[in-house]
């Protein structure tokens, strides 16, 4: 199993963080956590194409976690020229909707999809590519879970549960991704959560948001809703995690001055391996 991480940012824009985004590869398939903006440029620095994908699970509907869902469909759409598989897209609701509004025939993108499937140069483009007229528009395989499923690859299991964050208006969840090889464990956004201690148990590889420097948050809410570096140490020594990997900073967490005592700190109560985050980042889990 190969994890690499797309993006290890937080909203605000910036040339060395993109947005959440996060691969794991397992056998034959390439599983997307997250797909926020960056995160598509940094699928393609990491030697991928749009075809590649094969399932994306979406922890919440934050534009920094979806905004390059956009990109990926209609890229994918377009340049796989009708021969590659329909995305298999999982998350929380709204997303059936949020698809719909999209790439329906009254949605957002119809007036391009109209003319890539109606125009004669676009579709002379599309069969030179290997495409087969009448050329049919993008249909992602959309499917909203709840906070307790279950989904099966066919050599993995993903897990699903619920992360606090920004309830109650947008369903926040967690995953864990089970397969032959090991365990990886994805927080999405979310503050201490006795839920994803629960999830993440024993696992190989947990990436977790750390948004800031414990005693810095702005107020309780914040808190309660995002995970500060000593909270998130005494989740993964609760759960005994193998590997912690801290994402989600905020630019006051990066600084250089700040890295050595936030490790230190974390590693007084969590005892096992830390890593600080960096997109493109590669890491192997084998059995």
């Amino acid at each position: 199993m190969l994890i690499q991480l797309l993006g290890t940012g937080n909203p605000s824009p910036s040339l060395e963080r993109m947005s959440s985004g996060y691969l794991v590869k397992v056998g034959g398939d390439v599983i997307l956590f997250d797909h926020g903006p960056g995160a598509y440029h940094r699928l393609l620095e990491a030697g991928y194409t749009p075809m590649d994908p094969t399932h994306v699970f979406f922890t919440h509907l934050h534009y920094d976690h979806c905004l390059d869902y956009v990109r990926l469909v209609l890229t994918r759409w377009d340049q796989g020229a009708g021969n590659a598989p329909e995305l298999k897209v999982y998350g929380p609701p709204p997303l059936e909707a949020m698809t719909r509004l999209l790439f329906s025939r009254e949605g957002a993108f119809a007036p391009d999809l109209r003319a890539r499937t109606e125009h004669k140069l676009s579709l002379d483009i599309y069969e030179e590519r290997g495409g087969r007229l009448p050329r049919a528009w993008p249909a992602p395989e959309v499917h909203e879970i709840a906070s307790t499923e279950v989904v099966k690859g066919g050599n993995w299991t993903v897990t699903t549960t619920s992360a606090i964050h920004a309830q109650p208006q947008l369903q926040c969840y967690a995953y864990r991704l089970d397969c032959d090889e090991g365990s990886f464990v994805y927080s999405g956004d979310s503050g201490p959560s006795r839920r994803i201690a629960e999830l993440a148990r024993g696992c190989d590889v947990l990436v977790h948001m750390c948004a800031y420097e414990t005693g810095t948050e702005l107020s309780d809410v914040h808190a309660r809703t995002c995970c500060g570096h000593r909270e998130l140490a005494a989740i993964a020594a609760e759960a005994g995690v193998k590997t912690l990997v801290l994402s989600h900073f905020n630019t006051k967490m990066t600084r250089p001055d700040n890295r050595a005592r936030i490790l230190e700190e974390m590693a007084a109560v969590y005892p096992g391996r830390i890593i600080w985050g960096e997109d493109l980042m590669t890491l192997t889990v084998a059995s």
